[in-house]
């Protein structure tokens, strides 16, 4: 059967990763799914708490199960669920996977959340992520100023005493278009150390957008005020995927950008079109261009089904 457990297994052994694309509205759901059947990649579509909100919960899953049954190797997840009470309404509905994202709260509150979202879930068969360590930014209901990169001796613990599937760690990732004021780097020293103590076990990159240079251009252009927009390298995405065991990467801002850069550039330039499907449509077009880039060129998980 393949499931999301089988493709995170097959991501581990051969060394790829799953792309955890957030969707809000019909056209970028389709722009994703797009990219994904072009490829032949697996891949995870994610919703968030705000998303789930701004959709409604019928509507986010109902368009998600629209999807799958066209392109049954996309999986549905919950991402950054902040209760218990969020996350078993998640299982219920009938989604592949949920994060409970207890990475603020102290660590000992943070492992019994965790262990108790992972009791419920792994009850019906779905996996859990977790998350330890903080990111830096803001994305929807996710916002701390500072980094808090993630205890690798905590990670082991974390992991044994919760029953995790997967681990969202901090090595220098950040939520948003703004990820870098100095240097842009990861801490491989520190994921590498994770994975001494918790081998072939399957980690997790948030806020890992490359902000596309041109999209924030094209952005600013056409009316738009995103300055000092920097984004993760590609070659440090690269390398995690390659030489470690970061098998899901999350882009939300990647798509947003991708998305307005289009819907200001038709309006800009046809000041007097009101149809919704004349800038939607080329919105949704550049949402497969960036995600067929990505999976191609970061991911890896192209003719992966």
């Amino acid at each position: 059967m393949f499931n999301l457990k089988y493709y995170i297994d097959k991501a581990l052994k051969e060394h790829f990763a799953l792309g955890a694309m957030n969707f809000n509205n019909m056209e970028t759901l389709q722009g994703i799914m797009q990219a994904c059947v072009n490829t032949k990649s697996p891949a995870i579509i994610s919703v968030s708490e705000g998303a789930l909100s701004y959709m409604g919960e019928d509507f986010a899953v109902g368009l998600a199960k629209i999807c799958k049954e066209k392109y049954p190797y996309l999986f549905l997840h919950l991402d950054h669920g902040k209760s218990f009470e969020v996350c078993k309404k998640a299982v219920d509905l009938g989604f592949d996977s949920v994060m409970i994202d207890g990475s603020s709260l102290p660590y000992e509150e943070n492992i019994a959340l965790t262990k108790k979202v992972c009791e419920y879930a792994h009850k019906f068969d779905i996996l859990v992520e977790g998350e330890l360590g903080q990111i830096k930014g803001i994305e929807d209901n996710v916002s701390s100023v500072n980094q808090h990169y993630t205890d690798p001796y905590k990670a082991k613990e974390f992991v044994e005493r919760t029953g995790v599937d997967t681990l969202a760690i901090a090595i220098g990732t950040s939520h948003g278009a703004y990820k870098y004021s100095g240097e842009q780097t990861l801490r491989f020293d520190i994921l590498e150390e994770i994975e001494k103590l918790l081998p072939n076990f399957p980690l997790v990159l948030h806020g890992a957008s490359t902000v596309d240079e041109s999209l924030v251009s094209t952005i600013n252009t056409y009316g738009g005020d995103i300055s000092r927009a920097v984004g993760i390298p590609k070659e440090l995405l690269q390398k995690a995927v390659r030489e470690h065991n970061v098998i899901k990467i999350n882009t939300d801002t990647d798509i947003r950008l991708a998305m307005t850069s289009q819907v200001r550039q038709v309006l800009m330039q046809n000041p007097k079109e009101f149809d919704p499907r004349k800038y939607l449509k080329p919105g949704r077009e550049k949402i497969t261009e960036i995600i067929t880039d990505k999976i191609n060129n970061i991911f890896f998980s192209n003719n992966k089904i």
